[in-house]
């Protein structure tokens, strides 16, 4: 094993930078975010157009490589690069149409693990079970029913998520560098 490398479980190692740089990334994006979302969105979304776009030729590439299930390579390539144009045609309107899907798919998974949950509670894992699946359920439902308002905060959301995450992060880092 490298200096540069710390063993974090059987037969895995973590490079102590790779986390360094990860933290630096996530909090540079957090404070875009929190400091000015809408340009940052706007580029993220772009990213994950261009993300989408050559993800989708390298899906129909590597289906010509290998032919196991070619059938889904070619309908994620093609799916792929069309969602990759259509994002880089239309950035305004993805833009606005990309974190309002992902509010409502978030909302819709709420309300999915909250009935799980709440099913789990009767069955008897508990009153606290319960409680977080209403939790859920509520928090899935005021996502689905103002997918738009909820959009407009995932920003700062997930500005905070960066600022923190990346923050523990650089820290853990110079933890693993000793």
């Amino acid at each position: 094993m490298t200096a540069a490398a710390t063993a974090v479980g059987p037969g895995r190692q973590t490079y102590w930078w790779l986390v360094l740089l990860q933290g630096i990334a996530a909090l540079i994006l957090g404070i875009l975010l929190l400091t000015n979302p809408a340009a940052t969105v706007v580029v993220l979304v772009q990213f994950l157009g261009i993300w989408w776009f050559v993800g989708g030729i390298f899906d129909i590439v590597g289906m010509f490589m290998d032919h196991t299930a070619w059938g889904w390579k070619l309908f994620s390539g093609i799916i792929g690069i069309i969602a990759g144009i259509l994002i880089l045609q239309h950035p305004l309107w993805a833009t606005v149409l990309v974190p309002t899907t992902l509010v409502l798919v978030l909302g819709i998974f709420g309300i999915v693990i909250g009935v799980v949950s709440l099913i789990r509670a009767f069955q008897g894992a508990g009153w606290g079970t319960g409680i977080l699946g209403v939790l859920s359920i509520l928090f899935g439902l005021v996502l689905v029913a103002n997918p738009l308002l909820a959009a407009i905060g995932l920003p700062w959301v997930l500005g905070v998520f960066g600022v923190v995450g990346g923050i523990a992060s650089i820290v853990m880092a110079f933890r693993l560098r000793k």
